[in-house]
């Protein structure tokens, strides 16, 4: 007879998962002992747990199947929940280990004691309390099916008696199972009524276009439609793709703003902006989305098609006319030609300092033709939506949905651990970075070649911006930071550090060419505006009110600051 530990590590293995990230335990042991054992699924241990998550959750992006991560019980397991978060929002597949206190205790206030089955809910599709050994075949069964077909979070809360107990039962395979999700015939031809009846049809385009990309362009052909794109979209829809004018949304270009407002029928393909200000006041909105559940969150939607977005579209396309007139795609495509062109004006180098634009812009041009790229909430994720040109084979993840700092390293943690001969770049910045600075180690530790990129402004940028434009006072956003370079030499990385634009190529060069992993430590503009593509009186008002309360608290000199660093942007 094996333990429930070993059945679930065997499980496990027979469906395809490598490995689990976690940090060990008391009530964990009899789990990390299966795995020690074990010929096949690895272990990869972090210094913390939240870390382990994000890995997991990376990993189920990169690859589209399992990812597992476990912790201990009470705080141990509590540590996962925000990168649980990230997995779920982001509707990737990964399940949660959570460790108990020991059964008998439960309910007495006991050392460590939580309710980690009420704590977890919110973050899961899935989460149930395993009492007993013989429960657990069929529950994680169950776990690992739920997280495979509604693409979220399963939890199984596990004491650790339960654990180590006795066990008659095999192991068994579970796999994940495709299907094809179509509208019913009655809303495709009502669909296809709104987008042959109007001459400007744009289309929004989100991650729900993965694998659709010819079906994608085809349509775009067919309704002679520019496409605008939402971040977890760019990867999907940017390469290859003359159709495209750029991002919407506080990222965005204002190429892609002025093309959602100036439709007049908007076509919804797996796209989720969450921002209501950026669709369209009066457009017809027709949303696909495979989730039913999620059409019309942001918008007011006139005609819902549940299905997948490929599938959707080739239903579509023979119910459609196709447009002769080019004028509204010409008009937006000329339009983001001339917004990416003073975006890379503000991307080359100068004399007074290191502009955060020209960094991103040289990891790109000198990054792998199949790198994954991964930035961290705040500005890294601005300049990465900007400046960062995927291909078709290049990937592009992050915490886009949940928007958690520290997602960078931990994230890439589980694509390194995915493919460790694949180019994994992080670009974290200063304040994510320190939030789980730990995790360095954990590079080390398992042999990762992760290459790190520090956004080093002092500051937590991005909280800046915001305060400026509601009209605040810079306040506790100041980093007062290490030299990050040498803290990556401290635990075995390499460690490169940049203070002038004229010494950043060839560091980029040697940083991205080291064989192992490697920082990039980069003393970056801190007072660089990173604009939203369009300026609400609400926010000018702010902003001046910022600035007048600057000038009276008696710091003046943060607004001269501000000028020398973005004249460039401003005129």
């Amino acid at each position: 007879m094996a333990t429930v530990s070993e059945n679930i590590v065997e499980t496990l293995s027979e469906s395809g998962v490598e490995r689990v990230y976690g940090l060990p335990g008391d009530s964990l042991n009899a789990f990390t002992d299966a795995l020690r054992t074990h010929p096949r699924l690895g272990w990869v241990h972090v210094r913390h747990e939240e870390a382990a998550a994000f890995a997991a959750s990376a990993e189920a992006a990169m690859t589209g199947g399992l990812a597992v991560c476990a912790g201990s019980c009470g705080p141990g397991n509590l540590h996962l929940i925000n990168g649980l978060f990230d997995a779920q929002r982001s509707r990737v597949p990964v399940l949660a280990i959570a460790a108990h206190i020991p059964s008998s205790e439960i309910g007495t206030g006991y050392f460590q004691e939580t309710h980690p089955q009420d704590l977890f809910r919110e973050c899961s599709v899935y989460v149930e309390h395993v009492t007993r050994a013989d429960q657990m075949p069929r529950l994680l069964r169950i776990a690992m099916r739920e997280a495979l077909e509604k693409r979220g979070v399963a939890v199984l809360v596990v004491s650790g008696d339960v654990l180590q107990a006795q066990l008659d039962a095999e192991p068994e395979v579970i796999t994940a199972h495709p299907s094809r999700v179509i509208p019913a015939e009655s809303q495709l031809d009502f669909a296809a009524e709104a987008l042959n009846t109007c001459s400007r049809v744009t289309i929004l385009a989100g991650a729900g276009t993965a694998g659709a990309h010819a079906e994608l362009l085809a349509i775009a052909e067919t309704l002679q439609a520019p496409i605008v794109h939402a971040l977890r979209g760019k990867e999907h829809v940017e390469y290859d793709n003359h159709f495209d004018v750029g991002m919407t949304g506080l990222l965005g270009f204002a190429s892609g703003y002025r093309a959602m407002m100036e439709a007049e029928t908007l076509l919804v393909l797996g796209a989720d902006l969450p921002y209501p200000q950026f669709y369209p006041g009066d457009a017809t909105v027709v949303q696909v989305d495979i989730r039913g559940e999620q059409i019309g969150r942001r918008t007011p939607v006139d005609i819902p098609l549940v299905g997948g977005v490929s599938e959707t579209i080739e239903a579509l396309l023979p119910r459609l006319t196709a447009k002769t007139s080019s004028k509204h795609l010409d008009t937006m495509t000329k339009h983001y030609a001339k917004t990416r062109k003073k975006l890379d004006e503000l991307a080359g180098p100068t004399k007074r300092t290191i502009h955060p634009q020209y960094l991103t812009r040289l990891i790109d041009e000198a990054a792998a033709d199949d790198a994954v790229f991964l930035p961290d909430v705040g500005s890294p994720v601005m300049w990465a939506a900007r400046y960062l040109t995927m291909n078709g084979r290049r990937r592009l993840i992050g915490s886009f949905t949940h928007g958690s700092m520290a997602n960078a390293v931990s994230q890439a943690i589980g694509v390194q651990a995915t493919d460790r001969d694949r180019q994994v770049i992080a670009l974290a910045g200063d304040g994510g970075l320190a939030m789980l600075l730990g995790e360095l180690i954990t590079l080390t530790q398992n042999e990762l070649p992760v290459k790190t990129v520090v956004y080093n402004n002092s500051s937590l940028n991005f909280v800046e911006l915001e305060m400026k434009a509601a009209g605040y006072v810079n306040f506790g956003t100041d980093l007062k930071n290490p030299d990050f370079a040498r803290v990556a030499e401290a635990v075995g990385i390499h460690g490169i550090r940049v203070e002038s634009a004229q010494d950043l190529p060839a560091a980029v060069e040697e940083f991205l060419a080291h064989d192992g992993p490697a920082l990039l430590d980069v003393v970056t503009e801190q007072q660089e505006l990173s604009m939203p593509p369009s300026v609400t009186a609400e926010q000018a008002k702010g902003f001046a009110l910022y600035a007048i309360r600057t000038v009276m608290s008696g710091r003046g000199d943060e607004l001269i600051d501000l000028a020398k660093a973005n004249l460039r942007q401003l005129f």
